[in-house]
């Protein structure tokens, strides 16, 4: 028993998704057209990051054709931008073969399978103490992951359960398709980041050992990396740059090659991480690393749709 006290959380005030107002609703989700995007790629001048944007298309063609991963990292940005349906198009189509996220992307892709909305607004609720205190989102992860307990991974239980369940909206969670399909999605949760940590329901006992498990189902779905594969971040600035850097050294430390590989950073900003730890470090010895800036909701589409119809002439 620690010597601390520990604050009591059994009176915290909780109140229904209902009776929220979120900020995303599924209404608002991109829908994935195909049209002449291949056409505008090759349009581009061939100097800086327009050269390089062609030439990460081509990696991520020639990953697809030798059969070689493509692994998608990400923020809860990009869940809560309307982005999912371009990635599970691109799961559906065999490109992307493995998933790692932070915490917050599990809370908002939970919230659009079951609810169809999510993303509160955290200064007005802030101010009220609210924030985070949903008890349908928050109690029904913590169950999840409590349940699963020395049995799953984070993200597989949370997948499992949407299906499960049959979640409302599960054609646009991540989570669920990645679980339909087979393909590992894995979680790195830092604890006290997330809403769900606030709660009474929070083990942190099974959130570590789901979490831990994820770190090594990462580690070894990073093993195929080498000589061509490609791992992709889209807007986690601090979590998955650090993960990523230890899953690579723990591969490499075990005696697997893991070299000539392919990595990109999708951002808003520049950041030190994601540009040291997923760019720069682990591709010194071959392979490249690339770095974009621009919004989410227009650089993603962007890339896949182009995408799409390269890997339709492959």
């Amino acid at each position: 028993m620690s010597k601390f006290n520990e604050i009591d959380l059994s009176n915290l005030k909780k109140y229904s998704i209902k009776d929220r107002s979120s900020l995303v609703k599924k209404s608002i989700f991109s829908k994935p057209i195909l049209n002449s995007f291949k056409e505008f790629s090759e349009s581009l001048p061939d100097i800086l990051k327009a050269s390089d944007f062609n030439e990460l298309l081509d990696k991520c063609v020639q990953a697809y054709k030798n059969d070689k991963p493509v692994i998608v990292a990400l923020g809860g940005h990009v869940i809560k931008c309307g982005l999912a349906p371009f990635i599970i198009e691109m799961m559906e189509l065999g490109l992307i073969t493995g998933l790692a996220s932070n915490g917050s992307v599990v809370i908002h892709d939970y919230e659009i399978a079951r609810f169809g909305e999510t993303s509160e607004d955290v200064a007005t609720t802030l101010e009220t103490g609210e924030f985070g205190m949903v008890k349908e989102t928050c109690d029904g992860i913590n169950k999840i992951i409590s349940s699963a307990y020395k049995k799953l991974g984070y993200g597989e239980a949370i997948g499992k359960n949407l299906v499960e369940i049959k979640a409302e909206n599960n054609h646009l969670s991540l989570f669920a398709n990645a679980y339909k399909m087979g393909i590992p999605f894995t979680v790195h949760v830092a604890l006290g980041t997330d809403i769900v940590h606030q709660h009474e329901t929070a083990d942190g006992a099974a959130i570590g050992d789901c979490s831990m498990r994820d770190f090594r189902i990462l580690c070894n779905n990073l093993i195929e990396l080498n000589d061509g594969g490609v791992f992709l971040n889209f807007g986690s600035a601090v979590i998955m740059p650090e993960v990523f850097l230890k899953a690579v050294t723990v591969v490499r430390n075990l005696g697997y090659p893991l070299n000539n590989f392919y990595t990109a950073v999708f951002d808003m900003n520049m950041h030190y991480r994601p540009m040291t730890n997923i760019v720069h470090r682990p591709t010194i010895s071959g392979g490249k690393g690339y770095y974009f800036i621009g919004h989410h909701e227009i650089m993603i589409p962007l890339f896949f749709q182009t995408l799409k119809e390269r890997l339709k002439d492959a």
